[in-house]
């Protein structure tokens, strides 16, 4: 092992001015508008780090760092390059502080994380091939709570296509969501918090909720706690079909949520033809139509998956139907299918 090398394992960040100081000294405050909300407990963003697994000598990615409490956590356990994703040029003065204390490691970018391309920031030598075990990189965040939904979504799709981030292999994350949030990820069925978001974290990944933080640990302090949720994407899907088809299928079912599940189904297809396919659908899939949503398992929901896809290919028309789309395109959906059934009516048998 090399001297430098030897360093960098055992290097620590130099006395700097505490996250409370700092805020103090650059005058920084969460701005409301992006749900900002500071860590500034040491231990916890000590915590955070921990939950992500081994990162020494891995390549992290931190998004939304804010005034820099988890990077010093992060930069404490030895990765051989950080890379911090801000939107926030207000905290680039002290995210500086932080990069000129690392010893080379760090880099600095300001950028829109759900914008942001992560396909060319960490180095060649640490990719992998999606079969093999995940690769040294990580990504790891304490995120607002207004992106981190539909940021998960977006980077579930990014997994199941192989882009961004896993375009290195089987990228790990360790987020942190509103705690409501965490528990819907892992929820199972039967559970009141089984939700959509449920089916499509963990038909994609194997989701682990590793603690809870208090929210009076943050500044300004949230109305509700945080969950900490380790996310390691699974070499195949449960479902293995295209991530927009099977969001389709599942945002659709959970639509009717206390409802049976069929009625959410059956949106899926035009009014005139709604009532046929959907019990068509249920029936290609043998699953029993008088389920509610959240006790479907993820087996169930492949195979209506699967049943929907059969009932497409026979009129692909269908896979461009959104019941929630512009009011003339779903009337013209309608009427079509609304003709074709009358000459059908009209056929002499």
């Amino acid at each position: 092992m090399s001297v430098a090398r030897s360093v960098q394992e055992t290097m620590r960040l130099p006395p700097l001015p505490t996250i409370k100081d700092i805020l103090r000294l650059y005058r920084l405050r969460a701005l409301r508008q992006l749900s900002q909300n500071f860590l500034l407990d040491q231990r916890l963003t000590d915590k955070i780090v921990k939950a992500a697994g081994n990162i020494r000598n891995s390549e992290v990615c931190e998004v939304g760092p804010g005034p820099g409490g988890i990077t010093r956590s992060i930069l404490n356990r030895g990765p051989s390059q950080l890379i911090v994703i801000e939107k926030d040029r207000r905290f680039k003065p002290v995210l500086d502080l932080l990069e000129e204390s690392s010893n080379q490691c760090m880099k600095v970018i300001l950028g829109d994380v759900m914008n942001f391309d992560m396909s060319k920031i960490f180095s060649e030598n640490k990719r992998q091939e999606w079969e093999d075990c995940p690769p040294h990189i990580h990504i790891i965040g304490n995120l607002p709570f207004s992106v981190s939904t539909p940021l998960i979504i977006r980077w579930l799709q990014a997994m199941s296509e192989r882009k961004n981030a896993w375009s290195y292999g089987r990228t790990r994350l360790t987020l942190t969501f509103q705690k409501e949030v965490g528990e819907r990820m892992v929820a199972d069925i039967m559970s009141a918090q089984r939700c959509r978001l449920s089916v499509m974290c963990q038909n994609w990944c194997t989701v682990e909720h590793k603690f809870i933080i208090p929210g009076r640990a943050f500044i300004p302090k949230p109305e509700v706690d945080v969950s900490v949720v380790r996310f390691t994407p699974l070499v195949q899907p449960q479902i293995p079909l295209p991530f927009k088809l099977v969001e389709k299928v599942v945002r659709n079912i959970f639509g009717f949520r206390q409802k049976y599940s069929i009625r959410g189904a059956e949106t899926l297809f035009p009014v005139p033809v709604r009532k046929q396919l959907g019990k068509e659908m249920y029936s290609l899939a043998d699953v029993n139509p008088l389920t509610r949503p959240f006790q479907l398992t993820i087996e169930e929901f492949g195979r209506l998956c699967q049943a929907y896809c059969s009932i497409c290919d026979r009129d692909p028309r269908l896979y461009k139907y959104n019941h929630r789309a512009a009011t003339e395109e779903r009337e013209h959906f309608d009427n079509l299918y609304d003709e074709e059934q009358d000459l059908i009516e009209d056929v002499p048998h």
